[in-house]
């Protein structure tokens, strides 16, 4: 804890992060006891505005938390209609029916939503429970009590100059103590780390696996919208050179919600996200959905992949990871909304159970079995093998093999193939540059396909440029010494922002961050192969203010 000197508030939990698994922890603990105290801390500069995902929502998470989200006029009202599915190749495609795919990837009774506009509506529902929500608060450290546990956090802490020092208008910020403290900061989250590093929380897991998610809405003309209609493509362009695919969700108000994951355990340090999704589009049976049609926003994050086995200790002394800080997603559904609404109300039980019990603390152990055993466990053990089946095989053994698999779980509640290992982290997977050409991705055409810094300009991200660079070198001279001999400069291709450039002449070439473009996806802090950059919040308010996303 540093040395500065700040006043404390003290609740009886505090959460970090208004995402749904924040924001369900929240409202449980209010329905279960009206009188908790219960703050939710939130770096966006509203709830909803860092909120980037698909989605098509499982309603499973809702339905456990508020069963009336219907009549509450909750704005999840696009039910899939038509479940898509298809390989692309450059010129064509092969749709896959639906009868041989796994029942657990069928669509029906889901719903295309947009989860910043969710989240804004759950904010509602806690507020009215008496939660109170703080937006525009960054949380920039842990607060430790005197036997080693979490007992708070430091937010709202502002005025900090380019230099480090502390500017004329310098703001401490506050400690926000909790008998519990909930860590909800969605996927790499800083203090996540801090924790996780701090109490050894991974010692006993496989290595987490990430994907890049970067997402696109438009405005499409009425005659070729196609209300609920979802299609998941896989295969071109990606092709050998990595795991990812694509979505199109088609959502109210003639809107196409369009995104592109790559995995990040590619080799090919010539390869970049971006270019691959903006290619992608142009492929013969996606560029009609969007003929006529305008971009309105644009956003990326970055996904966990890991799945079951890569699932960390979710309980510290003091506090518990919730959603995607504990990596929750299922990857061969691309969905984990569902499942961070189920972890925040686990963990709200499990702490009002302790609350009640006159604990505070310690570990909440009710927490992590219940993850473990119940509805979140059951829903990723049978998918568990999908991910490491794709990393060591390719696309076609993944389907066929990964298919039978999940079939086998899905008959008999357990994979047929036990638990497959993941290997090497996404940062470790980088090689070096002379085991691989550059790739030759097409100019955009300013209709389909954009430059990053033109889409970056639809995220609506801002930082105030009189503070210093949240992103955090631990060795300056590495980005020049070795990432760009070595590697060719991985960097500035890819952070899908333009963050990252080496700028100068051949033999002087310097290493320059271009902070005020990061949307915050966190992929530098994953797939720098050195493991040099480090990302941290900025201060509150700072970065993307997604609409819709």
């Amino acid at each position: 804890m540093s040395e500065v000197e700040r006043e404390a508030m003290e609740y009886d939990v505090v959460i970090v992060g208004a995402g749904p698994a924040g924001l369900s922890a929240a409202i449980r603990l209010k329905q279960l006891d009206a009188d908790m105290n219960v703050v939710v801390l939130e770096k966006g500069s509203e709830v909803g505005a860092h909120i980037l995902s698909g989605a098509v929502l499982d309603p499973i998470g809702l339905d456990a938390l508020i069963p009336d989200w219907r009549e509450k006029g909750a704005p999840v009202t696009t039910e899939v209609t038509e479940d898509r599915f298809l390989v692309l190749a450059p010129n064509g495609s092969v749709k896959i029916p639906n009868f041989p795919m796994p029942p657990l990837l069928n669509n029906h009774g889901n719903y295309v939503v947009s989860m910043g506009n969710v989240c804004r509506w759950m904010a509602e529902q806690a507020e009215a429970l008496g939660v109170e929500i703080f937006p525009g608060m960054s949380c920039s450290e842990l607060v430790y009590g005197d036997n080693g546990e979490v007992k708070g956090v430091v937010a709202g802490e502002f005025g900090i100059e380019k230099d480090g020092t502390k500017g004329a208008g310098y703001e401490p910020g506050m400690e926000l103590h909790g008998k519990y403290v909930f860590l909800a900061e969605g996927v790499r989250g800083s203090l996540s780390k801090m924790a996780i590093a701090r109490y050894g929380l991974d010692a006993d897991c496989d290595v987490q696996k990430y994907g890049l998610g970067i997402k696109e809405v438009w405005d499409i003309k009425p005659e070729h919208h196609k209300l609920g209609q979802v299609t998941h493509t896989m295969g071109w362009p990606l092709g050998k050179n990595a795991g990812g695919g694509s979505f199109l969700y088609h959502a109210e108000n003639n809107q196409v919600y369009v995104g592109f994951v790559t995995h990040l355990n590619y080799k090919n340090p010539y390869l970049s996200p971006y270019q691959e999704f903006q290619r992608f589009k142009h492929h013969p049976d996606i560029a009609p959905v969007f003929e006529g049609g305008k971009r309105v926003a644009y956003g990326a994050r970055a996904i966990t992949e890991g799945g079951f086995q890569s699932i960390p200790k979710m309980a510290f002394p003091g506090g518990a990871l919730l959603g995607c800080s504990a990596g929750l997603v299922n990857v061969p559904r691309i969905k984990g909304n569902h499942n961070a609404m189920l972890s925040g109300k686990a963990a709200a039980e499990a702490a009002h159970a302790a609350i009640a019990a006159g604990r505070q603390s310690d570990e909440l152990s009710d927490y992590t079995e219940e993850v473990k055993t119940g509805a979140i466990g059951k829903d990723l053990i049978k998918v568990r093998n999908v991910k490491p089946l794709w990393s060591r095989y390719g696309l076609i053994a993944s389907m066929v093999v990964g298919g039978l698999d999940m079939w086998w779980a899905s008959l008999f509640g357990k994979p047929l193939l036990g638990t497959l290992k993941h290997g090497k982290t996404d940062a470790e997977s980088t090689e070096p540059a002379r085991r691989h050409q550059p790739i030759d991705y097409p100019k955009a055409d300013g209709k389909l396909s954009f430059d990053r810094l033109t889409n970056v300009s639809f995220s609506g991200t801002n930082h105030a440029e009189d503070q210093p660079t949240h992103l955090k070198l631990k060795d300056a001279d590495l980005p020049t010494h070795v990432n760009l001999p070595k590697y060719a400069g991985p960097s500035q291709r890819y952070c899908p922002a333009g963050v990252y450039e080496f700028v100068g002449q051949e033999g002087e070439k310097s290493f320059q961050i271009n902070g005020q473009n990061c949307v915050h996806c966190k992929t530098c802090d994953i797939k720098d192969p050195l493991q040099n950059i480090v990302w941290t919040v900025p201060q509150g308010g700072d970065g993307p203010n997604y609409p819709n996303m």
